[in-house]
């Protein structure tokens, strides 16, 4: 988010771990591509950053924007180059727990409800801020990247689907969280239901079409409130949580 550069997802310093990695993945073949998008955007943030405050240093900000990116290889583990090693499947960008924001912390400790957000494009968000809220008429509420696709398209329609998603979507939801690779585009895996307020997975549980109603911002997110129009609802799946940064399941 500009121009305080922080991740309006997690509140940390951009690029945080989840955009690291999806950059990774995006410029896999061109790494030198990557730098070079970085070294822009390092020189933008450089000039918004010194006039809030001043206290980024080019030094931090080359760290910050190139310094992981030129690591060997890009790889995604550690490894140990002695015989014998084994890859260690640990997060080489987390930020260490003691540095993380008692809110995002807190945040971290309420399971949430990971839902599917699209809207006529198609596009589509993973959102794990839905809340459902009875009444005359029904309403949802959730907060999304205010520089989403999905949201581009939500706000050019009027109206947008979510569907709550399942242990059988874990793979799914990270890619449409942007860190799953999705060659040929978001929806070209698996199988899709037309509506019109967008595309819901086929073997959804239930789904509910909204219609837009207003939006602002939240905290570092946009606080979307809609009216909910319809709900379809098949066969009762068991829900995919999040929970402290990983996907959970009931029982």
């Amino acid at each position: 988010m500009r121009p305080l550069w922080r991740c309006r997802a997690c509140g940390a310093h951009w690029p945080c771990q989840p955009a690291r990695l999806a950059l990774l993945v995006e410029y896999r073949h061109d790494r030198t591509a990557l730098l070079v998008y970085l070294g822009g955007l390092m020189a933008e943030a450089g000039e918004q950053l010194a006039r809030l405050n001043g206290h980024d240093h080019p030094g931090d900000l080359h760290e910050r924007f190139l310094g992981w990116a030129r690591a060997r290889g890009g790889t995604m583990f550690h490894v140990n180059p002695e015989p014998g090693a084994e890859i260690h499947h640990t997060d080489p960008f987390a930020v260490p727990a003691g540095q993380r924001s008692p809110a995002r912390r807190l945040r971290g400790r309420l399971a949430a409800p990971v839902t599917l957000w699209t809207a006529p494009g198609p596009a589509g968000l993973t959102v794990s801020s839905t809340l459902v809220a009875e009444g005359e008429p029904d309403r949802l509420l959730g907060l999304i990247d205010p520089e989403s696709d999905l949201w581009a398209a939500a706000e050019a329609a009027g109206r947008f689907a979510v569907a709550p998603l399942g242990p059988p979507h874990r793979q799914l939801a990270d890619r449409f969280a942007g860190l799953f690779p999705s060659p040929g585009g978001l929806f070209a895996i698996g199988s899709w239901i037309d509506t019109p307020y967008g595309p819901v997975p086929a073997d959804a549980g239930a789904w509910a079409g909204c219609q837009l109603d207003s939006a602002r911002e939240y905290g570092w997110g946009l606080l979307v409130e809609a009216t909910i129009e319809t709900v379809e609802l098949a066969e009762e799946t068991a829900p995919l949580l999040h929970y402290r940064g990983r996907y959970h399941e009931l029982g």
